[in-house]
């Protein structure tokens, strides 16, 4: 059987904690970053929420037998996400990761942090960019040109909403992850303090 793109399914959710983990390091397995307990961290805060909050804008590659290998998924309001994800998807993960009570030093702390602040999406530099998602798929099943068909189902969906952009954050050290956006036309937005991600951007059109 041939892998395809699909609507995402609830059913999938499992497989999308998996592939955020397994894709977590600059696109390598992070599963070593993290105690067994917190190895679904990167999932809560990277793919889980958009699947359950936005299932509508979740799509992902099935390996024709049924199970996902790869993902897009996003919102195409950011601020209207990142609220949502205090009032609605955080109480759901909270008691099981409780924000640091200091400098955050490890991996977990880390996405423990990013946990309790989705207030962090929203930024003055990315305002003409309202939508914005996440892309990850397993390497196996990587540059046959499903992620470039993740990527125009996921573009096309925004646009059939009216969503005039989108925007990515992508870690600068995912140096190989780079001449994909490129080739789909994403261009650098201007950041003050990016920190460890490059800020990506382009029309949904």
């Amino acid at each position: 059987m041939t892998a395809a793109v699909r609507p995402y399914r609830p059913a999938d959710l499992p497989a999308l904690y998996d592939i955020c983990l397994r894709t977590g390091n600059a696109g390598a397995d992070a599963t070593a970053d993290y105690p067994e307990g917190d190895r679904e961290l990167l999932g809560a805060n990277f793919a889980a929420p958009y699947a359950v909050l936005e299932p509508e804008l979740t799509f992902v590659v099935d390996d024709g037998q049924g199970q996902a290998v790869g993902y897009v998924l996003g919102t195409g309001d950011t601020a209207g996400f990142a609220k949502r994800f205090r009032e609605e998807w955080l109480p759901t993960v909270a008691d099981r990761w409780p924000a640091p009570t200091g400098e955050p030093a490890t991996p977990s702390e880390v996405m423990a942090w990013l946990l309790h602040t989705p207030e962090r999406m929203v930024q003055p530099e990315l305002a003409a960019y309202p939508a914005h998602l996440h892309i990850d798929v397993l390497p196996a099943f990587q540059r046959g040109g499903l992620g470039r068909a993740l990527m125009e189902r996921f573009l096309g969906a925004l646009a059939g909403r009216g969503v005039p952009a989108v925007h990515l954050g992508v870690l600068t050290a995912n140096v190989r992850a780079r001449p994909f956006y490129d080739r789909l036309g994403f261009h650098e937005i201007a950041m003050p303090d990016p920190g460890e991600l490059t800020y990506l951007g382009r029309a949904t059109g």
